[in-house]
C-alpha cells in the first residue's frame, strides 16, 4: 500500500481486484485519449493514478431537493453500489449515508481534516456565501 496515506492507489485497488498491468496501460491510454492528450501523455496519466488514491468526495446538498440524489441510487446501468464502492470515494452525502446527526457530522469533519488538500466538494445548489466549514 502507498507510503502517503492510508489509502490505496487506484493502480493498487485495480491489481487486487486482479487486473493485469496490460489493461491498467489500455485504461491509461483511453483516458489520455478522452483528454487529448499526446503520447507522453500516457506516461503522466499511469504516473498519476499510479500514486494518488481515490479522491475523497463530499456531496453536499445545502437549498436543493434530493431529486439528483434520488435518480442516482435509482439508475441501473452502472449500478450505484458499483459507483460507489469501485469508482468513487463518496466519503459523506445526507441521503446516501447510514449515518445521521453527531456520527454524520463527525464523518464530514473528519474526512475535511484527514484529507485537507485532496477533497472534492461536489454540490447542486447554489452558495450564497462560502461556508465557514470551507475557508482555509
Amino acid at each position: 500500500m502507498s507510503q502517503r496515506n492510508e489509502r490505496p492507489s487506484y493502480y493498487e485497488e485495480l491489481r487486487q481486484r486482479g487486473y493485469s498491468r496490460r489493461d491498467f496501460m489500455k485504461f491509461c491510454a483511453t483516458v489520455a485519449a478522452y483528454l487529448g492528450l499526446e503520447a507522453g501523455g500516457v506516461a503522466q496519466v499511469a504516473r498519476a493514478l499510479e500514486t494518488k488514491a481515490r479522491m475523497p468526495v463530499l456531496w453536499m446538498h445545502f437549498q436543493e431537493c434530493t431529486c439528483c440524489s434520488e435518480s442516482f441510487i435509482r439508475s441501473s446501468h452502472p449500478i450505484v453500489a458499483d459507483i460507489l464502492l469501485d469508482k468513487l470515494s463518496l466519503d459523506y452525502t445526507e441521503t446516501l449515508m447510514a449515518a445521521s446527526g453527531h456520527q454524520a457530522e463527525k464523518c464530514l469533519q473528519d474526512t475535511m481534516e484527514n484529507t485537507k488538500a485532496n477533497t472534492c466538494c461536489a454540490s447542486k445548489a447554489p452558495f450564497l456565501r462560502r461556508p465557514k466549514a470551507f475557508t482555509a
